[in-house]
């Protein structure tokens, strides 16, 4: 493998337990690094939620003092080529950076676009941030609670769309034809 090219998980982290074990490992040394830092917020713990896997890719909560993000590890090295001062031998002993370069993906069949980043003991995966300012929240469950109503509120925003969406497009139809009909004319401009 050439030092520019995607570094995947090591063989020993492909059992989920043993992947989330490592992840909850190395961001605590990284927590350690960054001892001292004010923007951390050391009420909060290192935890994982919600590991499984996404098409070919396996995807987890993280939460750390720093941030609330997504974390990707491919099985397969994606298309996305790795720049040449992200790649493994770059990044071997240079301090952690949250946010590397972004990369676009897909993932379900849908575009995604995602943080570059490497660690020697996961090699490189991709990260979502989703929050990045941890000030507001004294605990745990707090930052879970209030991504699971971004969550809720997206859904029903989702749902809301379906079901404005046929209203929507009669209302934009009358709105379309009513120029073609006369001022008292009603009937025709909804059929």
């Amino acid at each position: 493998m050439s030092d520019g090219s995607w570094q995947p998980l090591p063989p020993e982290l492909t059992a989920d337990d043993a992947l989330e074990q490592a992840v909850l490992e190395v961001h605590r040394d990284i927590l350690r690094e960054l001892a001292g830092d004010p923007m951390l917020k050391l009420t909060l713990p290192v935890t994982i939620r919600a590991l499984r896997r996404i098409d070919t890719w396996r995807v987890l909560l993280l939460l750390t003092p720093w941030m609330l993000a997504r974390l990707l590890f491919p099985d397969e090295p994606p298309e996305s080529e790795v720049p040449p001062d992200w790649s493994a031998g770059a990044r071997r002993n240079v301090p952690y950076l949250v946010l590397g370069p972004q990369l676009s993906f897909d993932l379900l069949a849908q575009p995604q676009q995602a943080h570059l980043n490497y660690h020697h003991r996961l090699g490189h995966y991709l990260l979502q941030p989703i929050c990045l300012d941890m000030d507001p929240y004294e605990t745990a469950d707090a930052v879970f609670t209030a991504w699971n109503q971004v969550i809720r509120t997206r859904d029903r925003n989702m749902e809301q769309a379906r079901r404005d969406c046929p209203l929507q497009k009669e209302i934009s139809r009358r709105e379309l034809f009513r120029r073609f009909t006369g001022p008292g004319d009603r009937t025709r401009a909804t059929d």
